[in-house]
């Protein structure tokens, strides 16, 4: 696998990982509950959107690299 894609990947899996994080933390100050499936859901796409951008940040030159 190639390392930057295996970087992103882990970078997704954070970003998942703290949304889910951050929505039971807003379950528990409020009364209100989320359907587990809806929170399944919107972590997957926060992976793969997470992932998808750390992976074109990363390819994208820096101002050091462009000169």
């Amino acid at each position: 696998m190639d390392p930057q894609l295996r970087r992103s990947a882990l970078w997704g899996l954070i970003g998942g990982l703290s949304f889910l994080v951050l929505l039971q933390g807003y379950e528990l100050v409020t009364t209100e509950r989320v359907d587990w499936l809806v929170k399944l859901g919107v972590a997957g796409v926060v992976v793969v959107g997470a992932t998808a951008l750390t992976y074109a940040a990363a390819r994208r030159p820096t101002r050091n690299e462009q000169a």
